[in-house]
C-alpha cells in the first residue's frame, strides 16, 4: 500500500475489513434479540411447498461461542499482523522480511561450499564441473528470462555465447556487469544527421560496415553524416567498450537488422537495462555466476572446434 501517493486505498481497506467484522457481530446482535412468537407446535408459521415448516430454536450456543472466537482471533490476527491497509502491524511480520531470512540461511549454509570457489580465479571456476553445474542454475533463476536458458539471447537481449560484448567480456567486467548492471543508452540522432534522405543514407553506411546488403550510393552519401555517431561508435564503426556502444562491423545487431530497424535506432534512440544482481545475489555467488558466464564465450567455442 505505501506504492500508492495517496493512503486512500489504505483506509478504504481498513474501513471495509473491519466494517465486515462489526457487521457480523452486529447481524448476530441483532439475531439473538429478535423474537418470534411461536406456535404450539414450535414453528413459526412459515411454510414452503405445503409442508416445509421454519422451526422456532435458537442458535446453538457452541455455534454462537465459535463465531464470537473467530470475530476475536481476526482483530487480535489484525492487531498484530498486517491486514488493515498498510498497518505493519504490531509484531512488524512480513513476507519480505521471512524471505530475507531464508535467504540469509540459505546462504549461510553453503557458504562452505562457496569458499572452495572463491579461492579460484574465474578461469578455473569456470572449468570445475561442480562449480559451472551451480553456476548453470544460477543463470536460469536468474538470467534465462532475458538471454534465454541456451544464453543466446533474442532481440534486445544480448547472445552471451558469441563473443560479442558490449561492455568487455574479461572476467573483472563481467563480474562488474553482473554486479551493478548496466544502462545502456543511445539518443535520438536523427536531429544530428539532417533529413530523412540523410538518416536513410546513414543507415546504408552503417549495413556497409558490416557488409550487409545496402545501397552503395546512399552508404557514399551517409559516410559524411556518420560523423554525428562516430563520437560514441568510433570512426571506423567498431564501437567503444568504455562507453557501452556497439560494434557496428561485425554483422550482430543486437535491436534489429536492416534498413528499417537502424533508421527506427537513429529515429528514436534506445534504452536498454541489465538489472544488478548485487541485492540478489551474495559475492561468491557473482563469482561462479560470472565464470559460468565467461566460460559459455570462451571454453564451449573451443570445445566445439576440437
Amino acid at each position: 500500500m505505501s506504492d500508492f501517493k495517496s493512503n486512500f486505498w489504505s483506509v478504504y481497506v481498513a474501513a471495509v475489513t473491519l466494517g465486515g467484522i462489526l457487521a457480523c457481530l452486529l447481524l448476530l446482535w441483532i439475531a439473538s434479540r429478535k423474537k418470534v412468537a411461536a406456535t404450539a407446535d414450535n414453528t413459526t408459521g412459515h411454510v414452503w411447498d405445503e409442508d416445509l415448516r421454519e422451526m422456532n430454536n435458537p442458535l446453538p450456543l457452541w455455534w454462537v461461542g465459535l463465531f464470537i472466537i473467530t470475530v476475536v482471533f481476526g482483530l487480535g490476527y489484525l492487531t498484530f499482523y498486517p491486514g488493515l491497509g498498510d498497518f505493519a502491524g504490531k509484531l512488524g511480520w512480513s513476507t519480505a522480511n521471512e524471505y530475507d531470512k531464508e535467504v540469509a540461511k540459505a546462504n549461510k549454509e553453503l557458504e562452505p561450499l562457496y569458499a572452495r570457489f572463491t579461492s579460484m580465479s574465474v578461469e578455473d571456476a569456470a572449468k570445475d564441473p561442480q562449480a559451472k553445474a551451480i553456476g548453470e542454475r544460477l543463470f536460469m533463476n536468474n538470467c534465462a528470462q532475458c538471454h534465454g536458458s541456451d544464453a543466446r539471447g533474442s532481440k534486445g537481449f544480448p547472445n552471451l555465447t558469441d563473443g560479442d560484448w558490449l561492455h568487455g567480456g574479461t572476467p573483472e567486467k563481467i563480474t562488474e556487469t553482473i554486479t551493478g548492471g548496466r544502462i545502456g543508452n543511445m539518443p535520438p540522432m536523427a536531429a544530428a544527421v539532417g533529413t530523412a534522405d540523410d538518416v536513410k543514407n546513414v543507415a546504408n553506411y552503417v549495413l556497409s560496415l558490416s557488409g550487409s546488403p545496402h545501397d552503395s550510393l546512399r552508404a557514399s552519401l551517409g559516410k559524411a553524416k556518420f560523423g554525428a555517431c562516430a563520437a560514441c561508435h568510433g570512426a571506423d564503426g567498431k564501437g567503444n567498450q568504455a562507453l557501452g556502444s556497439a560494434n557496428l562491423t561485425d554483422d550482430i545487431w543486437l535491436h534489429g537488422y536492416g534498413e528499417a530497424a537502424i533508421i527506427n535506432m537513429i529515429n528514436n534512440g534506445k534504452t536498454n537495462q541489465m538489472p544488478a544482481q548485487a541485492e540478489k545475489l551474495t559475492a561468491a555467488q557473482i563469482h561462479v555466476l560470472a565464470s559460468y558466464v565467461w566460460g559459455m564465450s570462451n571454453l564451449a567455442p573451443a570445445a566445439a572446434a576440437k
